[in-house]
């Protein structure tokens, strides 16, 4: 690797979609859960317009079988669009029209091999340039600016970038935990990460959650990383061994977050999802959080 190559700008983002959403059975037995409306929205476009929203717009979705309504969806739909022009309906007009106009590449993981063989699919398209990687399951707040501040860290200080969460010690074992030291404010520098710890041996209660801005060095490590935890190769693995790296492109940091994050990946979370953005929607926002009061009033008082 050369050394511009450590210092070009992110411009491209992937994005993995290619689970089976075994948790939302039978909703996503024809039905991606990528696609499980989040309010008026699938949950995907939230994370599509985050990445275009930080100026990344060349994006990549990884699929896999059975997701042929996330190309639909990213796509023209002549006959509905020509309906709503003829029925004079602009504003759904607009709203379907901007799916369309968003920049998305698709390509099949073909097996479903883990996080890491997701990410280095993406490597005939990435090229040698630095790129983002979003979990279609966390949506982060359109008014938190995570994805801006990796980014700024990446230029900052070279590498890749991490997101983390701190989590309740209790629950770093549903997640890739992180070592950490180095502390300025927000931005740590990591020393080791351990998938799904058991919290007794878990090295803190900073959680790396569904953001990364990786260096393209990611994709000759994920080469030779052999499967892990559950016989899939992690990308957590991968990213351990670039923090104790020296060679151009080594070195892993992360950005600890304190925002509003959606967790569309569990069913539960999902329900909260819905209701803390529809609460804050601009068009049923007032409406549906008058009616949430009233209904836990009325629910409270049913259960004296």
């Amino acid at each position: 690797m050369s050394p511009d190559q450590t210092t070009r700008p992110v411009t491209k983002a992937v994005i993995p979609a290619a689970g089976l959403g075994t948790r939302f059975l039978p909703a996503t037995k024809a039905t991606p859960k990528e696609m499980l409306p989040v309010v008026d929205k699938p949950a995907i476009q939230y994370v599509v317009e985050e990445s275009t929203r930080a100026g990344l717009d060349d994006i990549l979705i990884i699929t896999g079988r059975n997701k042929a309504a996330l190309e639909d969806h990213f796509d023209h739909h002549w006959e509905l669009e020509q309906a709503l022009e003829a029925k004079g309906d602009l504003h759904r007009l607009e709203r379907v029209r901007e799916s369309a106009a968003l920049k998305v590449h698709f390509v099949r993981q073909g097996q479903p091999k883990g996080l890491g063989h997701a990410v280095h699919v993406a490597k005939e398209h990435v090229g040698d340039n630095p790129f983002a990687v979003l979990l279609g399951d966390d949506l982060i707040d359109a008014r938190d600016h995570l994805l801006e501040e990796m980014l700024r860290v990446r230029d900052e200080k070279g590498g890749s970038v991490v997101a983390l969460l701190e989590v309740p010690p209790e629950s770093v074992h549903l997640y890739g935990c992180a070592a950490v030291d180095g502390r300025d404010g927000d931005v740590v520098r990591i020393t080791g990460l351990v998938e799904k710890p058991d919290p007794s041996e878990a090295p803190s209660n900073l959680a790396v959650i569904g953001r990364y801005v990786l260096d393209p060095s990611v994709f000759e490590v994920l080469e030779h990383t052999p499967p892990g935890r559950g016989g899939e190769i992690q990308l957590t693995d991968a990213l351990q061994t670039l923090a104790s790296s020296t060679e151009p492109g080594g070195g892993v940091h992360g950005v600890i977050f304190r925002g509003r994050r959606y967790d569309t990946g569990d069913r539960l979370d999902y329900l909260k999802a819905v209701v803390r953005l529809g609460v804050d929607h601009g068009e049923l926002g007032k409406d549906f959080g008058e009616w949430l009061d009233d209904f836990s009033a009325q629910r409270a008082s049913s259960q004296r």
